[in-house]
């Protein structure tokens, strides 16, 4: 088979397989999985931003724990001298 001849091809075929894939993601069934899929997608978004803020909320307490032990260290070492 000549190269023309099988490149004409090759483009053809992808022309083809083109449509169909466009016909394929414009149905029905196709765009109803899509639209399932992309809301699992955001239930574990909300998921992890959850765990995220009380993690973050943890973090904070740990924090201020730590300033009031420091400040009070602080004030006893003060109140030493």
């Amino acid at each position: 088979m000549k190269k023309s001849t099988f490149n004409t091809l090759l483009v053809g075929g992808g022309f083809l397989l083109g449509t169909a894939g466009i016909k394929l993601l414009t149905s029905v069934p196709v765009k109803n999985a899509c639209v399932q899929g992309i809301a699992c997608g955001m239930r574990i978004k909300n998921g992890y931003q959850d765990m995220v803020e009380q993690a973050k909320a943890e973090v904070d307490d740990m924090v201020a724990e730590a300033t009031y032990l420091t400040q009070s260290e602080a004030a006893a070492d003060k109140a030493a001298e």
